[in-house]
């Protein structure tokens, strides 16, 4: 299968200890797959963390994967996405029934069953996409949000069989909706892009709106890029539906209640400035070197939020799960109620 190559690990030797192995390295060499996302890398990266550990017991190796998930959430900003194939993971470890002869080997058998999972895993993306087929008409007109893996497989291969249209919203400060519209558009795809502000404006042409995700909740909620959250009120204002799509190694057992109980909620997040004006842009902060009649006089110039503004922006939040129509996932399509059973389910002991 095309991309695993850099999956692929030497398990028929014993495991012996590494004692250079970073996990945090580890993990970022994952991602450096384009197919791969932050849980699946994750997993990998866990899966690593194993074979070079020279953990004795189910609780020193249970310990050591606890240990390297805290120092992968350490390392970013937004821990949601890889934290969800964490706590998978090490469910998984501790769940797992064997009889292996030796802990050794039952160390080995971790790592095949991780990186197992992770190629398998895969497949999960054409899965997702044939089920939401069927929810797609001909000559739908759909919104869609930001930039997803997910989201774009399923619209490739809509546009194979039925005719589309896609509204794509900007999805600022990263303008990831520009590159789902590139990829749109090369494929033959009739696209536009909407400003994240114009989303009300273009409610009323649309079908369904659909949307990938970071993370969906133990509530059926989704955790996604910013701006879904008022897509979704306003599509439910417009009798819209509202499809997200999610992998089930996305499905996490955490329990917002708004969008402050998200981990990545800091205090900085939508603070105002110490001192009047502390946010504004200087010509120091944003490179601007022309003189205030320049600008005044020059069509081309844009006002632009600088880096520090933009940092007290948040990158994603949460969708409460009566604004969601249906989760289709590679486990099926699930209303947020039967999204909220699966995740308590998968996590029983």
């Amino acid at each position: 299968m095309p991309g695993l190559a850099t999956m692929e690990t030497n398990t028929s030797a014993s495991v012996s200890p590494v004692v250079s192995f970073d996990i945090c390295e580890t993990y970022a060499s994952f991602l450096k797959n384009e197919e791969l996302s932050a849980p699946l890398a994750a997993i990998l990266a866990l899966s690593k963390l194993i074979e070079t550990s020279d953990a004795g017991t189910m609780l020193e190796l249970v310990k050591a994967l606890n240990d390297g998930a805290g120092a992968l959430k350490a390392s970013t900003s937004n821990p949601i996405s890889l934290n969800a194939g964490c706590e998978l993971f090490i469910a998984f470890v501790t769940l797992l029934p064997h009889d292996s002869a030796s802990f050794s080997d039952l160390k080995l058998e971790l790592v095949r069953q991780g990186q197992k999972y992770a190629a398998e895993a895969l497949t999960y993306r054409d899965k997702i996409a044939n089920l939401a087929l069927g929810f797609i008409k001909d000559d739908s007109v759909i919104l869609t949000h930001s930039y997803s893996r997910v989201v774009m497989k399923t619209l490739l291969r809509a546009h194979e069989r039925k005719r589309i249209s896609v509204y794509v919203t900007e999805a600022r400060p990263r303008g990831l909706g520009l590159r789902t519209y590139e990829e749109l558009t090369a494929a033959g795809i009739p696209c536009t892009v909407v400003l994240d502000s114009a989303v009300s404006y273009v409610m009323d042409k649309v079908d369904f709106v659909l949307v990938g995700s970071e993370a969906v909740v133990e509530s059926g909620g989704l955790i996604n890029a910013v701006g879904s959250n008022q897509i979704a009120i306003i599509a439910q204002a417009a009798n819209i539906p509202f499809y997200a799509l999610a992998e089930s190694y996305k499905f996490h057992r955490l329990f917002p209640l708004s969008q402050y109980d998200l981990p990545t909620h800091t205090s900085n997040i939508l603070s105002f400035p110490l001192s009047p004006g502390g946010n504004v842009a200087s010509p120091q902060t944003t490179g601007a070197t022309k003189s205030a009649h320049e600008k005044s006089s020059n069509a081309d110039y844009i006002r632009r939020m600088t880096p520090e503004q933009i940092a007290c922006n948040p990158g994603v939040d949460y969708t409460r799960p009566d604004l969601i129509t249906l989760v289709f996932s590679d486990v099926g399509s699930l209303t947020p109620e039967g999204v909220s059973q699966y995740v308590v389910g998968m996590f029983a002991g």
